[in-house]
């Protein structure tokens, strides 16, 4: 496997999971790092998620990742920014970070590739797309994901 291959699967694993998230979130590329033989894309979310729903979201992750045969490696239990690491049965290492102003990030590390030229990623951002650098706090509101009460339970 080259860096673009890799590259492609680590896309193709983003917009999987950040498709299994109902209702959908506003997103936008981060900027792609290549270094040594590996490389990292990254993603941003730009729909607000209230604190009051950050643990529904991180779970529907969690679930998302455990179906599609990811392994949780760790996870960060705080409040105020949450964490949820795995990694795919071919190696590549998953990561969904709450940060400042409870902003959603993902990214996705591949593991050691044959080097190779990598082109931006193809996908195309669900809402505005950034500056490399420039992509805003949070501020897309959703009814379900920016309520500040918590998340219904699935059992009623």
């Amino acid at each position: 496997m080259n860096m673009q291959e890799a590259a492609d699967r680590a896309d193709a694993m983003l917009d999987a999971t950040l498709g299994a998230i109902v209702p959908e979130v506003q997103w936008d590329h981060r900027t792609s790092t290549a270094r040594g033989c590996d490389l990292t894309r990254r993603r941003a979310v730009t729909t607000i998620i209230s604190e009051e729903r950050r643990g529904s979201f991180l779970g529907l992750v969690e679930r998302h990742w455990k179906k599609s045969g990811f392994r949780i490696t760790s996870a960060n239990p705080s409040q105020e920014m949450p964490a949820l690491f795995a990694t795919s049965p071919d190696g590549f290492q998953l990561a969904l970070k709450i940060g400042y102003k409870g902003q959603a990030f993902f990214d996705v590390i591949t593991p050691c590739v044959e080097p190779s030229d990598v082109a931006d990623p193809v996908s195309k951002p669900n809402g505005p797309a950034h500056p490399p650098g420039r992509i805003p706090t949070p501020h897309v509101r959703s009814d379900f994901w920016s309520a500040t009460t918590p998340a219904p339970s699935a059992s009623g």
